[in-house]
């Protein structure tokens, strides 16, 4: 087996090469087996790990409509929170604070467009 050393002073490439040995460690534990044994092995051939690639996209596709849902709801309350903090509270027509959906706090009733 060889024996490679890390020589790259570069943190952030340090990291990714830890995050890797790591990820390497969890996929021994949970199927058994290293991936060189799977080849070697005959267990998987092109066609499955391209299988594996192409489901493991798909994945990284789904987290990141999900992260773009975080992100966008964050940008929505930091403009809303900035608004707030330049604008003050939303005031109804009788100057009382409207609640957080818009309407007075229910002291009279309020118009119809």
């Amino acid at each position: 087996m060889n024996n490679y050393v890390v020589k790259t002073e570069d943190k952030i490439v340090q990291k990714v090469i830890e995050k890797i040995d790591h990820r390497s460690l969890v996929g021994q534990a949970k199927y058994g087996a290293m991936m060189m044994e799977e080849v070697e092995g005959k267990d998987k051939d092109l066609n499955d790990f391209l299988i594996d690639v192409q489901e493991e996209i798909m994945d990284a596709l789904l987290y990141i409509q999900a992260a773009r849902v975080c992100l966008q709801d964050e940008i929505e309350e930091c403009m809303i929170n900035r608004e707030k903090q330049f604008n003050g509270p939303a005031k109804c027509g009788c100057g009382n604070t409207k609640n957080k959906k818009g309407y007075c706090d229910g002291s009279h009733e309020e118009e119809e467009l």
